[in-house]
């Protein structure tokens, strides 16, 4: 058990290194992954059992102690990240199938990688792990009407088919892990610490699939689509940042809020786009699956540097001052 937690925790640590040697390696010879394309539901379906082993009634206590943050930062995320994706898709003039990929990259709630990149950046993790779970609840009604609402002009959207899809793959998973852990605690503390290599190994595999799948597509769009995930990344985090810094948060808080705004579950998005948008449509999703453990971990190491604490004392001394 101990060596499967040091390649669980090995596995955590250079995840982004290991999306991107797959995601290279599918590119390059994708036969072998084009097998794993038909269970990209059931995969996403592990890691979100996963994610309902590790949720605990604490995890929501800050929606009823201090909701105002919480409540703020998933409204942030549920209407920059949309309306950011739909001005990109128009902006950049998207064909229909991707343009209506990223802005169902955009209407997905955060995902779980965004927990550990608030950790890393010294944010309020537990404001990171609560907008994760508070959003992810949310989204079998929010991430359907947005589609709806955005998305329809560039494809045509079932959104019951798509809200009982998102309870297959996400509620009833989560639901199952809570009760997991419930009936048999023992059990689950037990094995607790492997369940980051099981979520790692089958995001790996999600997005090597859709690679595979999409050899022609990147060869001929997936700059272009690539640098239209960056640009909806980047307005994530800084919108995410400066909306908490104007409602007066401080800087844990606006870290936090930015990075969940920032980085969306594109497992999930990548879920939804190949069930009912198609292949191509799946391309934004995986290629954030990328990006965001690279832009990520940038921006973590960053604000490592200077802790939080730090600026809030400096912002309280500036406040007295007078």
């Amino acid at each position: 058990m101990k060596a499967l937690e040091s390649i669980s925790t090995f596995a955590g640590k250079y995840f982004a290194f290991w999306v991107i040697l797959m995601a290279v390696v599918a590119f390059m010879f994708p036969a072998p992954f084009l097998f794993f394309k038909g269970y990209i539901a059931i995969l996403l379906g592990v890691v979100m059992f996963g994610m309902g082993l590790t949720l605990k009634a604490v995890d929501f206590k800050l929606v009823v102690t201090k909701p105002i943050p919480v409540i703020m930062g998933v409204c942030a995320q549920f209407i920059i990240m949309p309306l950011a994706a739909f001005a990109i898709a128009y902006i950049m003039k998207l064909p229909a199938e991707l343009a209506a990929g990223l802005v169902l990259l955009g209407s997905v709630p955060g995902g779980t990688a965004s927990n550990v990149m608030v950790y890393l950046a010294k944010g309020n993790l537990p404001l990171s792990i609560t907008m994760t779970s508070f959003s992810t609840l949310l989204a079998p009604i929010v991430t359907p009407l947005l589609l709806l609402l955005l998305a329809g002009q560039w494809m045509p959207v079932d959104a019951m088919s798509m809200f009982k899809t998102i309870i297959q793959v996400i509620i009833i998973p989560i639901v199952l892990g809570l009760l997991a852990r419930k009936v048999l605690p023992t059990f689950v503390d037990r094995g607790i610490t492997v369940v980051p290599l099981i979520s790692v190994v089958a995001i790996i595999i999600i997005v090597s699939a859709v690679v595979s799948g999409n050899v022609a597509n990147i060869a001929s769009a997936g700059f272009l689509i690539f640098i239209a995930v960056m640009i909806h990344n980047a307005v994530g985090l800084l919108l995410g940042y400066f909306t908490a810094l104007a409602m007066g948060l401080n800087e844990s808080d606006r870290r936090a809020i930015s990075i969940e705004v920032g980085m969306q579950n594109s497992a999930l998005g990548v879920a939804l786009a190949s069930a009912h948008f198609g292949p191509l449509a799946a391309l934004p999703s995986a290629l954030a699956a990328v990006w965001h453990n690279i832009s990520g971990p940038i921006l973590a190491t960053i604000w490592s540097k200077k802790p939080a604490w730090a600026k809030t004392i400096e912002a309280n001394k500036k406040s007295t001052k007078y």
